[in-house]
């Protein structure tokens, strides 16, 4: 059974900031020269002192930044097994201990022949600890400006999952069949209760790619029983590993719109065409179903698709994507993702 992961990569309440993120690095970034570039104006009495002293900042902090960067990022994974405080304080030490050792073996390239002093260093490597104590406290603020956002998207996430329309529909159709075929019916019944118990026992945890399919062909199970024939899938599954983590719950609503969107309104139904791959660390999830212009369901609640794509930029800040084209007679949706895993399982 694979190990469910924490989806939250950016938002955990308490908890330190994904160093692999790539959203998390460029804030950092940005943060900390910014803030090189406000105390280089602060001691500057004109324009070109302005560039002379940032000029002078950056040659301890650039090096000391990227060095700090790819460390962190490789020492990511233990940072897990810390708790808030312990993190806090190892991320300090050891930017201060970083500052420290650049500083001391840069030479003459910071300091003047004889003017090294015991001060100086010991003042670098407060302030790279502090600096560092600095970033923590941003992204921790950060988190909980963020948190009631993800709250409400989630809570939308699961009301947009379970329309009411898809409710009547399917007690509708198994109304239809329950006296031709009541063996037909108790099942349709049965997988209606699972659905619902697998949409709403979902809490924001990642869950594996096999869990999130199933529910995904459970729900189509359901429309296939009221629209026959009009409703055609096709799954495309080959290059998809088996240890992949999904958000919960992303493949339902998408098919719902491709259905309600796209196949109903058509007499002759249609084909919802799926493909789940991995290319180089990314996971990809397209969909496309025809769509046509005179349906009346064209127009509809979009909700579902904008609550996806609040989530993604919660969750997985810039490491996701996702985009749409529309055509004059099909809709396909592609959302790239960052490749999450089991634990030792090699790459895509």
């Amino acid at each position: 059974m694979p190990k469910h992961q924490s989806i939250n990569q950016n938002l955990q309440p308490d908890a330190l900031p994904n160093f692999r993120n790539i959203g998390v690095t460029l804030r950092t970034v940005l943060c900390v020269n910014g803030m090189a570039l406000l105390i280089a104006a602060a001691t500057a009495t004109s324009w070109l002192e302005i560039t002379l002293r940032m000029a002078d900042i950056s040659a301890l902090l650039q090096p000391v930044l990227l060095s700090s960067l790819l460390i962190l990022y490789l020492l990511n994974p233990l940072f897990a097994r810390l708790n808030y405080r312990q993190g806090i304080a190892v991320v300090m030490i050891l930017t201060g201990l970083i500052t420290l050792t650049i500083y001391h073996f840069g030479g003459d390239l910071y300091v003047q022949p004889g003017e090294y002093s015991n001060f100086l260093a010991g003042r670098n490597t407060l302030l790279g600890g502090m600096i560092a104590g600095l970033l923590l406290a941003y992204f921790r603020l950060r988190t909980q400006a963020l948190s009631p956002a993800l709250h409400a998207s989630r809570l939308q996430a699961l009301q947009a999952r379970i329309r009411p329309h898809f409710l009547f529909n399917t007690i509708n159709a198994v109304l239809g069949i329950v006296r031709a075929n009541p063996k037909r019916a108790e099942m349709a019944l049965e997988d209606m209760s699972d659905l619902f118990r697998m949409a709403m026992s979902y809490s924001g945890e990642l869950v594996s790619v096999q869990k999130e399919v199933a529910l995904a062909r459970q729900y189509l199970a359901l429309e296939q029983m009221r629209l026959g024939e009009r409703l055609k899938v096709n799954w495309h599954m080959e290059n998809l590993p088996e240890d992949a983590l999904l958000p919960p719950l992303i493949l339902q609503p998408l098919l719902e719109n491709a259905v309600y969107h796209g196949i109903e309104p058509l007499a002759e139904g249609g084909l919802i065409d799926i493909r789940l791959y991995c290319i180089s660390n990314e996971m990809h999830l397209e969909m496309y179903n025809p769509r046509t212009e005179q349906g009346v369901h064209h127009e509809g609640n979009k909700m579902a698709l904008t609550n996806i794509r609040e989530r993604l930029n919660l969750q997985f800040d810039i490491e996701a994507r996702y985009t749409v084209e529309s055509g004059k007679d099909f809709y396909r949706v592609h959302i790239l993702l960052p490749y999450v895993k089991v634990a030792n399982h090699d790459a895509c």
